[in-house]
């Protein structure tokens, strides 16, 4: 259970990084705040993750030494959420990803076996549906723009469409968080997850990659570079000055 409270965890501390990176950095002042709440919202829901890991392991080891102390290859995020921001397009497509995918996984953790787990997934629910509806609506708005902006939102589907297939497809860590009935059968919510995205993309005017060719290793520990820069920005000052609180 340790590795599958880690791979939850470490979706959401390293995209909740990256969202933070567009504090201040906003198109306008209204998404610069939205895109920091939803930030705040999974760094929230990685500390519960992260620190319930940290108890199970049994070594001492708190949420902070889970984020600030390990080093990439022990990180279990899927490849999708460590991706580079780019553009105000590739953040909406990337995040409108990988919210279809939390819904539906949430959703189901809500009948988790572990009533802790469970719990951590009735509060996260509520701000996973808002996080949903926020990136879904601007997918649409942008899809079905201006020429420009369609441009740009095709050009993300297709940058990050081969980042997809690893959310619904199990490791041996969710086959047996699924077989012991506190983890979620990933085979299961795929077909949520595709009519989901199957319905946005074409309210958006958007066309999705035929191609079937995914990358995948993430949740096994193997990542993009794009890792290794994001814990060299969150990591450095606890592993600068050791024991610092804010």
């Amino acid at each position: 259970m340790f590795k599958y409270l880690l791979h939850l965890g470490d979706n959401a501390l390293i995209l909740s990084q990256r969202l933070g990176e567009w504090c201040g950095h906003g198109p306008v002042l209204e998404q610069d705040i939205a895109l920091t709440n939803i930030s705040l919202d999974l760094l929230g829901q990685a500390r519960m993750l992260l620190t319930y890991a940290g108890e199970i392991e049994g070594k001492g080891r708190s949420e902070d030494d889970l984020a600030y102390f390990r080093d990439a290859h022990e990180f279990r995020n899927v490849l999708l959420v460590e991706q580079p921001n780019d553009d105000w397009a590739h953040t909406i497509v990337r995040q409108f990803f990988f919210d279809a995918y939390n819904y539906h996984h949430c959703q189901a953790l809500l009948s988790s076996a572990d009533a802790r787990l469970a719990a951590i997934a009735e509060k996260a629910f509520k701000e996973i549906t808002y996080h949903l509806r926020y990136s879904s609506e601007w997918t649409i708005r942008l899809g079905d723009g201006t020429d420009l902006s369609r441009q740009k939102m095709q050009a993300a589907v297709d940058d990050l469409w081969p980042f997809t297939g690893e959310l619904t497809t199990p490791n041996e860590t969710d086959r047996l968080a699924a077989e012991a009935g506190y983890g979620v059968d990933l085979l299961a919510i795929k077909p949520l997850w595709d009519s989901k995205v199957q319905a946005v993309m074409q309210e958006a005017t958007l066309q999705l990659p035929d191609t079937a060719w995914m990358q995948s290793g993430g949740k096994d520990g193997r990542h993009t570079e794009q890792l290794g820069y994001i814990l060299a920005e969150m990591q450095y000052l606890q592993r600068a000055y050791p024991g610092q609180q804010w």
